[in-house]
């Protein structure tokens, strides 16, 4: 398993921008699929987006959830241990706590979906997003 911690949530006024930080302990995060969930107040918590593994050198594949597609960009620096959230456009049903999440070593899910929760054995604390005026 992976140690997870998000950063970069915050209180933003609608069609501002935030990009949210996730950054493993392990370098071994690059052998690791990634994925941002959200959890809405008084929803279940939802996949958003996903980011399949590089570390073999293969390219990355993304896929988005449609209520966040065209906004809404995934991204991973290794040499940093870390995958990015960059929102765009942020609309108040953007709010809630956001999570970023590991595959186990190797998961090609994201290859061809966005995986469920219980593909991700590893996971960070959440950090908050309001999107109000």
């Amino acid at each position: 398993q992976l140690h997870l911690a998000e950063s970069g949530g915050g209180l933003v006024q609608p069609g501002e921008s935030l990009r949210l930080s996730c950054e493993a302990s392990e370098t071994s995060m690059k052998f690791h699929a990634m994925g941002w969930f959200r959890q809405a107040p008084g929803k279940e918590r939802e996949a958003i987006s996903c980011i399949t593994s590089s570390g073999g050198g293969e390219t990355n594949s993304q896929n988005y959830a449609d209520s966040v597609k065209g906004r809404f960009t995934i991204a991973r620096d290794n040499t940093k241990n870390t995958v990015y959230l960059q929102m765009n456009n942020l609309k108040p049903e953007d709010t809630g706590v956001y999570y970023c999440a590991a595959e186990a070593p190797g998961g090609s899910y994201c290859r061809v979906a966005l995986p469920p929760e219980d593909e991700y054995p590893s996971w960070g604390q959440g950090t908050q997003v309001t999107v109000s005026s």
